[in-house]
């Protein structure tokens, strides 16, 4: 099949980002986080209160975290070390849905459904039930929030549509659940959202944190904010940041959106995380080839692509199972594309970063300091995590990108929850 050089450097250049862009991306980001903490109308990012501070790395004792993000579970019994260090002392992880129950459709109850949790939770303190325990709970899910306590589900996602949670305080769910079945020695004191406790997890490690990142299936990120305007106490603000619409989008990014579910939403989202990246390549590849293509491309085509080897091996192979077709020129072509979409991805995450790191600065110096970063397209994808510490230097220059280090963590959203428990029963 021939390919029209013309198209492909076309396309190429849509997903292009030069520095002159990134810097106005970046900059943008900055005063769209002013404009959202200022409440003011049209502000894309939502800039909520977590209504938690920052560990300080000696935080101790035995703590119990739920992570609910999804339709795996987990109940953790974590023990804190003092020492900026958590141990895992036991673990319990069960499915909300299998072959034989489904916890989570239409059909499933509330209170079947937080059963099920405190069962878990019943048997990550099996032996200890004359120990009192503070519950934190990861709960990653749209939710309106007053305090550390008080979540409020404001509707599921993730194909989740369990009837009367909705509007609902979740741990009021499950603190009732925990009587139903005897669990007299857990109180769930704590709620927060996956991002926030991926910060908390790398600042007890790192004291230095300040910014955490998901960088994943979506994209969401959070910063320390010392100086709210309203005179909350200091807190970690969830930005919801994949919302963040201050950006040029390509034809194919447009024709991304109209397909979507949410056209006017999560624009930033779209063009960074592994949940488009794949179909930003399919749009890309139809136009280039002229040839509709049932079978979507994934992040996981995309990563295989760019670790590939110099015959194509492995795209040639995903060619013929996506486009019905092998072709060594189109081959090359594609690999080209899918680096395209992954280097504007990375370097728009790294403009992100920025964003808040300009914003903590404000007229200071930029401190050293550390970015926690959890997620499979920055742990795994090749190249990305270059690609962001270049884009660093070239926003930053390269005196301050060297005090920035962005740094994977893994597991945060256990650890995360139990040193949430931690500071919310002090």
């Amino acid at each position: 099949m021939a390919i029209e050089q013309e198209k492909f450097e076309q396309l190429i250049k849509e997903f292009t980002l030069d520095t002159d862009q990134l810097k106005t991306v970046a900059d943008s980001f900055r005063k769209e986080m002013v404009s959202g903490l200022a409440r003011e109308e049209g502000a894309s990012m939502a800039m909520l209160n977590s209504y938690i501070g920052m560990p300080k790395g000696d935080e101790i004792g035995d703590f119990l975290a739920l992570d609910f993000g999804g339709t795996n579970l987990r109940v953790l019994n974590i023990h804190l070390t003092g020492d900026c260090k958590a141990e895992v002392i036991k673990k319990v992880a069960r499915p909300l849905v299998t072959e034989e129950y489904n916890l989570i459709n239409k059909d499933a109850k509330a209170d079947d459904t937080f059963d099920f949790i405190a069962d878990m939770v019943a048997e990550a303190v099996e032996g200890v039930e004359d120990k009192k325990f503070y519950l934190g709970h990861t709960f990653s899910f749209p939710s309106i929030q007053e305090n550390i306590y008080n979540a409020r589900l404001i509707n599921w996602t993730k194909e989740f549509a369990i009837p009367g949670v909705e509007g609902e305080v979740v741990n009021d769910l499950l603190k009732a659940a925990l009587e139903r079945k005897g669990v007299k020695n857990v109180e769930p004191n704590s709620v927060i959202n996956d991002t926030v406790a991926v910060l908390l997890a790398a600042a007890y490690q790192y004291p230095d944190t300040r910014i955490g990142v998901i960088y994943a299936t979506g994209y969401n990120a959070c910063y320390f904010e010392s100086n709210h305007k309203d005179g909350a106490a200091p807190s970690i603000v969830n930005m919801e940041c994949g919302n963040f619409d201050k950006l040029a989008l390509s034809s194919c990014d447009e024709e991304l959106n109209a397909k979507s579910e949410r056209p006017a939403n999560q624009h930033l989202e779209k063009m960074i995380s592994g949940r488009y990246m794949g179909e930003l390549l399919t749009i890309a590849a139809a136009r280039l080839s002229g040839k509709e293509i049932a079978d979507d491309f994934t992040a996981i085509d995309i990563s295989d692509m760019l670790a590939d080897d110099e015959n194509s091996t492995k795209t040639l192979a995903i060619m013929k199972a996506k486009m019905g077709f092998e072709c060594p020129e189109c081959a090359q072509k594609l690999r080209e594309l899918a680096k395209a979409i992954s280097v504007r991805s990375a370097r728009l995450a790294a403009a992100a970063m920025v964003g808040p790191i300009w914003h903590i600065a404000g007229d200071n110096p930029i401190e050293a300091q550390h970015i926690a970063v959890d997620g499979s397209v920055f742990q795994f994808m090749p190249g990305v995590q270059d690609t962001i510490k270049a884009a660093l230097a070239e926003l930053l220059g390269a005196e301050d990108a060297a005090k920035i280090s962005p740094v994977l963590v893994t597991g945060g959203s256990g650890t995360g929850a139990a040193i949430a428990a931690c500071v919310a029963s002090k």
